[in-house]
């Protein structure tokens, strides 16, 4: 079979190239998995058969079982394509929220099977939760994954009150997908955290490399180990995220953990959706910009913040947007918030 580079086309395409893929009798070549370049330039992630399949096995084991999936991310990123590969390793066929008239009907669907299972970024869950019909679609899920970006403590509690079971899941194209889920990593995988240092993963789900680019798969894998972006720490067992390493800005000569800053901007009843970015400043070194979709000023935000961490961690900034740019993946395009930051000191 000739190598996917990278997996691209319509959803029946993909799914019907992933099916061809996984029943090939011989090794086949990996499939090449774009990132989504929220970020920067996207990578090219080499994923081999059987680290997508491992992933897929544990996960079902982790849930309680083989089942059906309802795909409504896009199958040419991992998120995606992982609900068609664990559809397909179970023996079903994943059920597409395009090809329905509704959310509902397709989880109605979805739930015909032997177990219902969802994959969702957080922004896709506060959305639904909106929507009585959808939130009441979600209980049918025996589970709903919740990944690609930090999950606001709140919106677990909302949704497991109205009866979704919600699993969070960390992970990235190059684990072939969440891999550890509400802090505990999968059967198999393996986390080495240690403080100041990111987060290193190793296991059967690792990817190859990079396509095209060995100087940065050689600073990526490292002895057997994916060396994240991410600093975490292990708290009664469980894995905490604390962010990325480049998430961590130096402003005034503060240390500003960006995230735990979107998390309490996100907890005022006034803002809808944040992204907190480091921006390059004469005075500061970088100052703290805060965009929000929402009716929230500058000072008000800087005391709300200063309420429950250092006022030095505070936005210095406020960017109000009727909308919030998001990637195909579901998650924040910062690369158009800074081109906006630009054209508003233009």
């Amino acid at each position: 079979m000739s190598l996917l580079r990278p997996v691209h086309g319509t959803t029946p395409e993909v799914i019907a190239a992933v099916r061809a893929w996984l029943a090939d009798a011989d090794e086949p070549e990996p499939l090449v998995v774009e990132t989504s370049g929220s970020t920067g330039r996207p990578k090219r992630v080499v994923l081999p058969r059987r680290a997508l399949v491992a992933s897929a096995n544990a996960t079902h084991a982790r849930l309680g079982g083989p089942g059906r999936w309802l795909l409504t991310l896009p199958a040419s990123y991992v998120a995606g394509l992982q609900v068609v590969i664990r559809s397909l390793v179970a023996g079903e066929e994943p059920v597409v929220l395009d090809d329905h008239a509704s959310f509902a009907a397709a989880a109605a669907q979805c739930a015909a099977g032997p177990a219902a299972y969802l994959s969702l970024v957080p922004t896709q869950m506060r959305r639904m939760l909106q929507s009585e019909t959808d939130a009441e679609a979600l209980t049918r899920f025996d589970a709903v994954l919740l990944g690609g970006g930090p999950m606001d403590p709140a919106l677990r509690v909302e949704a497991e009150g109205r009866g979704i079971r919600v699993v969070a899941t960390y992970g990235s194209s190059e684990t072939s997908g969440g891999c550890v889920y509400d802090g505990v990593p999968l059967d198999g995988v393996e986390l080495d955290v240690r403080d100041g240092e990111p987060i290193r993963i190793g296991g059967p789900t690792l990817f190859e490399g990079y396509d095209g680019d060995p100087d940065l798969t050689a600073r990526a894998l490292v002895d057997g180990w994916f060396v994240t972006s991410d600093l975490g720490r292990v708290v009664d067992g469980r894995l905490q995220v604390l962010g990325r390493v480049d998430d961590m800005v130096i402003s005034g000569g503060v240390n500003v953990p960006t995230p735990a800053v979107a998390r309490r901007l996100l907890d005022h009843p006034m803002v809808e959706e944040v992204e907190v970015l480091g921006i390059t400043d004469p005075e500061w070194g970088q100052r703290v910009v805060a965009f929000l979709v929402g009716d929230l000023g500058l000072e008000q935000a800087r005391d709300w913040v200063a309420v429950e961490h250092p006022r030095a961690w505070a936005p210095r900034q406020v960017i109000g947007l009727e909308t919030m740019p998001f990637l195909a993946t579901g998650k924040v395009d910062r690369i158009a918030l800074r081109a906006l930051l630009e054209e508003v000191h233009r």
